[in-house]
């Protein structure tokens, strides 16, 4: 039960100008998808990433189911997913009938491993989708040499990059393909909500027709004099973006660097709290790019049990959370693989709060909790678990 002092793990950063979006969508009749604003969100995302073009869907998920048939990926196929994170992607190949094959990461940053993804090519390799985890990109050079090197599309999931940067490009212009979200707790946010960025515009016409059941915008079909039938040609699915989540995230995207700099002082002020800490271990982010902060995840020393910490600090009003996931582990894959470093990662990992709404004394209330909790449930050295 929350408090009136609760410090929520999420806020999304919502208010007056998106309500004011809002209500023109309201004013104009059209609240359904791929309509003005639709239209105009997709030309702004286009521009924003130098993209060949832009896909509004209703989620990240919808997003990569997209990609996966935009590459022709089918039965047989084997596609490389990194394996600490939600596991989205490795939802997404199968549902189109192929097996994903779970890549390791690295330890100090939790992306994919490209060694890792290296040694899984087979003949059945057709792709690697790789994944900006928890706001931070992936080894994208390393990463595209490897795709290159065989013949293998590159997919970015970029699902909580918005805002980061890697290498001094963008997150969300990484890879041939990118994969955006826009749920609440993401860098930008109408609630739910997605995007598919592609240098192909002939992939982009794909996915944006089987975003609406196969057939073109009914907007745009009423526009027409005269009444023009649409053809279903081929099965598609409803992944369309609502045209008011299309004007909230018009907002929103005119004000990630504003929220990123909120985002970055806050995850600075925690390294600076928890510098000296020696139980756990705060976000290493290298030299060549940028965190986005989606999450900001502790990695507590093996000596720590970190269910009593969550429930001491929910107990205070703190929301955390364990991190995010080992995919191999999960029983929908019945993976049948080891990646040791990811469910290491996701033993030891905690998320504390992290949004653009939060105090300087609600940083610090935070650290001081966690601090408390985390010494109050470390065995002793030596000691065995």
């Amino acid at each position: 039960m929350t408090t009136t002092d609760s410090i929520p793990l999420v806020c999304a950063s919502l208010g007056e100008r998106e309500l004011a979006a809002v209500a023109e969508v309201f004013a104009s009749g059209w609240p359904a998808g791929q309509g003005p604003r639709g239209k105009a969100l997709e030309a702004g995302l286009k521009e924003r990433y130098g993209a060949g073009d832009a896909v509004a869907v209703s989620n990240c998920g919808a997003a990569l189911h997209l990609a996966m048939l935009g590459f022709e990926v089918g039965p047989g196929d084997e596609v490389i997913v990194a394996d600490y994170t939600f596991p989205a992607p490795a939802h997404a190949v199968r549902y189109v009938g192929a097996r994903p094959v779970f890549a390791d990461v690295r330890a100090d940053t939790g992306t994919v491993d490209p060694a890792a993804v290296a040694a899984l090519v087979t003949e059945r390799t057709v792709g690697i989708i790789a994944v900006d985890v928890l706001g931070l990109p992936a080894d994208y050079a390393e990463l595209q040499a490897i795709a290159d090197r065989h013949g293998l599309f590159l997919v970015e999931d970029a699902a909580c990059g918005v805002g980061a940067t890697y290498r001094g490009r963008e997150a969300g212009s990484l890879a041939e393909v990118a994969c955006l979200s826009f749920h609440g707790r993401k860098g930008a946010t109408s609630g739910e909500g997605g995007a598919l960025i592609t240098a192909d515009p002939a992939l982009g016409a794909k996915a944006r027709q089987l975003s609406s059941f196969g057939i073109g915008s009914i907007y745009d079909m009423g526009q027409v004099i005269g009444l023009p039938v649409p053809e279903f040609t081929e099965i598609g699915y409803n992944f369309k973006l609502s045209d008011i989540a299309a004007a909230i995230l018009q907002v929103q995207l005119t004000r990630v660097e504003e929220l990123m700099e909120r985002r970055n002082a806050v995850a600075a002020r925690y390294a600076e709290l928890f510098a000296d800490e020696e139980l756990l271990t705060v976000p290493h982010v290298p030299a060549d790019r940028t965190h986005a902060w989606q999450s900001y995840l502790v990695t507590l020393d093996a000596r720590v049990d970190r269910g009593a910490v969550a429930t001491d600090l929910r107990a205070q009003g703190i929301g955390c959370l364990h991190g995010t996931w080992a995919s191999h582990l999960q029983p929908a894959f019945d993976a049948q693989q080891v990646c040791p470093v990811s469910a290491d990662l996701f033993r030891r990992n905690l998320g504390i709060p992290m949004h653009a709404e939060l105090s300087e004394d609600q940083v610090e209330r935070v650290a001081r909790a966690v601090r408390t909790a985390v010494t109050a449930h470390a065995r002793p050295l030596g000691r065995a678990a």
